[in-house]
């Protein structure tokens, strides 16, 4: 019987090992850098950092462009008071008359002036 229980022992610790020696096999090749899965999760690490990186440099142009924006909407702000006042102190300017239209004169309307349009000098003022 003791010979029997070793044999099985025996087969038992060669099949556990042969066991070990394909899974270290796999294990291998499932973490080669370059085509196994160790290889995709170094890539899918490398690409988490840049992405790390762009998002910071993006949060810093986009708290950039809320402060500008800022700044503009307070000097918009600022020019629609002083417009709004500029605009309610022209209410309190006095309107000028209006000047209305000169009808056109027909060549039959055109009055006469007092004086003559052209003047003749006689040569004998000038002797």
């Amino acid at each position: 019987m003791d010979l029997i229980s070793d044999i099985l022992l025996m087969a038992g610790a060669l099949g556990a090992g042969f066991y070990c020696f394909i899974l270290g096999r796999r294990l291998k090749r499932f973490n080669d850098l370059e085509k196994g899965v160790g290889g995709a999760v170094a890539v899918l690490s490398a690409q988490v950092d840049d992405l790390s990186k762009m998002l910071a440099a993006a949060q810093d142009v986009a708290t950039e462009s809320a402060n500008t924006l800022t700044q503009v909407a307070e000097n918009a702000e600022q020019t629609s008071r002083r417009l709004e006042l500029q605009i309610a102190s022209l209410h309190d300017i006095p309107e000028k008359p209006q000047r209305t239209a000169q009808p056109v004169r027909s060549a039959d309307s055109v009055q006469q002036p007092d004086q003559p349009m052209f003047v003749r000098r006689t040569a004998g003022n000038a002797k």
